[in-house]
């Protein structure tokens, strides 16, 4: 294929209703490939048909919605959940092998859901290309406090069988090298990062006496630890503030506030933020506090805003865009009392958190969209 060839791409994903951040992901790839490359985009969606996109996407790219409704399933009992998903799931592969054959893309791209089991068998001429955006121990992760040996073998039978149809794309894409490493199994893996979603044309003067965290309340985003952190934080630091900015349920994060007596003037539980440049530019360093990342946007959102991040070394993310000590720190996953240490180090040496802040700007001017949009080129034309 030459180098300007205006490639016709197709994305397979569930809904773009929703908040996400493969959602903001894939709209940002998708209007970038349709303005600047002038690619031929189309995204079919299973769900959400008479919802409005939460990200706004480009004229130029198509949306195809086959309207299957798996959601239902969330509501179905055990056994009915079985049949709808059989007939739902047929239906599903004999729609968008109508759409394929009938757009007749160069290359077909799948988030990795319910098409990855069919999708390779579908003879429409295109490549077919997997994007992973969670690390290989959470994605469909079967295991728990709840594990059995019935649900162990159904673990390994799962992991095989997806294992046969991931030697089947023409490649799997993972976002860190960290990632890559662990499908061993597979000979057609290669790393593109994420983008940066945000471009700020300013940068925090690190003046403001605050950290801030931003994601969801979730077990993954590891807020309980963070709050247990800010206990010690709170009293060697009595000026400095926290404020947490994340979708969801934050009733159990103001409960455990109360029981370790966490100063609510000082350590702020709030929602979702429409405006994240505004809150990390009213912000002197950020905190990521989670078990586990995909990749972690926020960090390198927090970083293009000028400021140092402190991060747990958790899987993957984190180490694949914090260069320890240069622009933020990392700290061992889930030692609540390093993660306190670091905080105070970073609060407390103002002329670091200022040489870090610098550092954070350059270093993450890797992750431009630009730069992203060629690698993914690179691959399309190796195709």
């Amino acid at each position: 294929m030459s180098e300007d060839k205006q490639y016709k791409i197709v994305y397979c994903t569930p809904a773009l209703y929703m908040a996400g951040g493969v959602e903001r992901v894939l709209t940002l790839k998708a209007n970038y490939f349709a303005d600047h490359f002038g690619y031929d985009i189309t995204i079919i969606l299973t769900e959400g048909e008479d919802k409005p996109l939460f990200y706004p996407l480009s004229d130029k790219v198509k949306v195809v919605n086959l309207n299957i409704g798996f959601e239902e399933l969330w509501t179905c009992s055990f056994i009915k959940k079985i049949f709808v998903y059989l007939k739902k799931q047929y239906l599903f592969k004999k729609l968008l092998k109508q759409e394929l054959m009938r757009i007749r893309p160069d290359i077909t791209v799948s988030l990795l859901r319910r098409e990855i089991n069919f999708i390779t068998s579908i003879n429409d001429g295109s490549k077919k290309i997997g994007e992973l955006h969670i690390n290989r121990a959470h994605y469909r992760n079967f295991e728990g406090k709840d594990a059995n040996a019935l649900k162990n073998l159904f673990s390994k039978f799962w992991m095989n069988s997806l294992l046969s149809k991931l030697r089947r794309l023409d490649r799997l894409v993972v976002l860190t090298e960290k990632d890559r490493e662990t499908w061993v199994e597979l000979n057609n893996v290669v790393v593109i990062p994420n983008p940066l979603s945000i471009s700020p044309v300013e940068k925090s003067d690190l003046s403001k006496k605050r950290v801030i965290a931003v994601g969801r309340y979730c077990h993954e985003k590891g807020y309980d630890h963070l709050l247990q952190a800010w206990t010690i934080v709170q009293d060697k630091c009595p000026e400095w503030q926290l404020a947490i900015y994340a979708d969801g349920d934050r009733t159990i994060y103001e409960r455990m506030m109360g029981e370790l007596h966490i100063d609510s003037d000082r350590c702020l539980l709030n929602g979702r933020t429409s405006d994240v440049i505004s809150e990390f530019l009213n912000s002197s360093f950020a905190v990521c506090s989670s078990r586990f990342e995909g990749f972690g946007m926020v960090i390198a959102e927090a970083m293009a805003c000028g400021l140092p991040v402190v991060s747990f070394d958790c899987p993957w993310g984190p180490r694949a865009i914090i260069s320890d000590g240069e622009d933020g720190l990392l700290v061992e996953n889930g030692n609540i009392d390093k993660l306190a240490e670091a905080l105070i180090m970073i609060i407390q040496h103002p002329e670091l958190r200022k040489a870090m802040a610098d550092k954070a700007i350059e270093n993450v001017q890797r992750f431009k969209m630009d730069q992203i949009a060629e690698k993914w080129k690179t691959l399309f034309e190796a195709l």
